[in-house]
């Protein structure tokens, strides 16, 4: 086998597996969970189970780990043995088997307490120049897993890259005051303007810095719908939303209106992704005008590759109020 998955039995893992068997290439998927893309059930915090995963491989794609859903179910500790250890063990059994390209998701939530500006400031501007400012478990333990992708990158010449990958995740909203004040798909269509993207332009984000990373080097990306914004409308965005959308696609405010959707009064940052589109070449296909446009023709705003992977949850339960426990 040439590449292995993790995280293979989650979205964005199967994803990944779907993409490049369809393309004829030889995959492993490696998860906790069983799954149908998931050949190899263990944890990524079992060296010897990672070892004998990474047998033939010659490129990663990291997408395994507890995500921001688990702060409320997890210890501390389990984020460290996922998010910390296991990505370890998986960059060095990735130097010992001669892999050519490891490729490490991680998030937009590293950027933490940087993402709100002050009460009366503009919206972020949040390209990969902003220092991230974690605020919980989730963030710091995959902030020091990207650093461990640069040390290995830096030290053992492994071509690594990070794509910190913005909201792309179908379940509901876990803010109760937005779930009620806003049907979910006019929530989502909302965060393309700035902080959601679909799943197929992370699949082919990753499959470029794959290609790309031997080139390239050690690189960190934001992989995010491509914002309509610029730095001119940031005042607006956080006092007056809909006028800065209005200003840039105005087509949206007519089928907003026909469906009773809102926009959001306030946005307070912009994920830019300029240097993933100058860099990897990504082309972004699912951004807030193309969406729109969907719409008005009647078609769903969900890519196809989306609409298969569908809705999986992060827990086996399910809880009172909400997708899952906020802490």
């Amino acid at each position: 086998m040439t590449i292995l998955v993790t995280g293979s039995s989650g979205h964005l893992g199967e994803a990944l597996v779907r993409t490049l068997q369809a393309r004829g290439r030889e995959v492993a998927g490696l998860d906790l969970a069983a799954g149908p893309f998931t050949t190899h059930v263990g944890s990524i915090a079992d060296g010897p189970f990672v070892k004998r995963c990474m047998a033939g491989i010659e490129t990663v794609f990291h997408a395994a780990t507890l995500h921001k859903p688990h702060v409320g179910t997890h210890m501390r500790q389990d984020f460290v043995d996922t998010n910390i250890t296991g990505t370890l063990n998986l960059l060095e059994e990735a130097v010992a088997a001669g892999v050519k390209s490891f490729i490490y998701t991680s998030t937009t939530s590293v950027f933490g307490d940087a993402l709100v500006p002050p009460e009366a400031a503009p919206a972020a501007w949040i390209t990969e120049n902003v220092r991230p400012v974690p605020k919980n478990i989730y963030g710091v333990t995959k902030a020091a897993a990207e650093d461990l992708c640069q040390l290995f990158h830096r030290n053992q010449r492994l071509a690594t890259m990070v794509l910190r990958t913005s909201r792309f995740f179908p379940e509901e909203d876990d803010d109760k005051d937005v779930r009620s004040g806003f049907a979910d798909e006019n929530i989502k269509l909302n965060e393309f303007l700035y902080r959601r993207v679909d799943i197929e332009d992370i699949v082919s984000a990753h499959l470029l810095a794959a290609e790309k990373a031997p080139a390239l080097g050690f690189r960190r990306y934001i992989i995010s719908a491509t914002t309509p914004f610029t730095p001119d409308d940031l005042a607006d965005l956080r006092t007056d939303a809909p006028r800065a959308v209005q200003r840039r696609v105005p087509e949206y405010a007519a089928e907003f209106a026909r469906r009773g959707w809102k926009m959001l009064p306030s946005i307070d940052r912009v994920y830019v992704n300029e240097r993933a589109r100058t860099e990897l070449g990504w082309q972004p296909e699912y951004d807030f005008r193309y969406l729109i446009g969907r719409l008005a023709r009647g078609e769903d705003t969900r890519s196809p590759l989306a609409r298969l992977i569908g809705t999986k949850g992060y827990h086996a339960r399910s809880f009172t109020e909400g997708p899952y426990p906020v802490e």
